[in-house]
Order: C-alpha cells, then structure tokens, then sequence
C-alpha cells in the first residue's frame, strides 16, 4: 500500500478510537487529505436525540474548512462494522466540499473499496444559479 494512503488510513483508524457512539456500538473515524497534504481527521459522535448526530465524514470534513483547506484530494473511512459506506447525508457533503476526491472505505474485514465521490453519488443535489 502506498505510504500516503497508509497514512491517511491510519488517521482515520486513529480518529475511530475516540468515536461516541454508545447507543448504536458502530464506531467510524475518517480523515480527509487536502491537495497540499495536510490531514484532518473526524469520528462519529451520537446523540441519545439521534438528530444531533455527527458522522466521522462531516466531522472531518468541518475540520478540514475550519482549518481553511478547500482542495480536497481523498478521504478515507474505517468503521467497525463490514459496511464502510458513508451514508447519504455524507455523500451530499462530500460532493460539496470533495467532489473530486477518492474515497478509500475500510471496514472490520480490512478490505479497502476505492470509489470516486461521483461513484458514490451520482445524482448530488446541487443548488441552481436560477434564484427568484
């Protein structure tokens, strides 16, 4: 495995250690890489009102536009479970602010899915320049 992506890997499994995640018991750590290299990472944080909460994905990603960073070139995502997906809200938020970064998903089985944002979702929401 390429040394970056094993970084990036490896942030992502870190970050997943300090997830809160005490009513679903699935724990997620993502970072994301920004065009000049540098990592910031996320992990989900549930709410017992399940609305509050934050995956790993957005929280990274907010890390990353708090810090300024705007080139997004990858992002990877472990979980604990076998399912590594981002979920649909995820996805609307990646292809936003990472719409041309590669997506690395790593679950429990240690099997890494590469995909593009685009890949992930094709049809994104996206707000039209036809305002009233």
């Amino acid at each position: 495995m390429d040394t970056v992506l094993q970084e990036l890997i490896d942030a992502a499994q870190a970050a997943m250690h300090n997830a809160y995640c005490p009513y679903s018991g699935y724990s997620v750590g993502a970072a994301v890489m920004s065009a000049n290299g540098d990592i910031y990472t996320g992990c989900n944080v549930e709410s017992a009102s399940y609305g509050a909460t934050v995956c790993a994905e957005r929280a990274a990603l907010c890390a990353a536009t708090v810090a300024g960073a705007r080139a997004l070139s990858a992002v990877a995502v472990v979980s604990s479970g076998s399912t590594p997906y981002p979920c649909g809200i995820c996805r609307q938020m990646l292809s936003e602010l990472a719409p041309e970064a590669v997506v690395f998903m790593k679950g429990r089985d240690g099997r890494i899915i590469q995909a593009s944002v685009k890949e992930l979702l094709p049809y994104a929401f996206e707000l039209n320049d036809n305002k009233p």
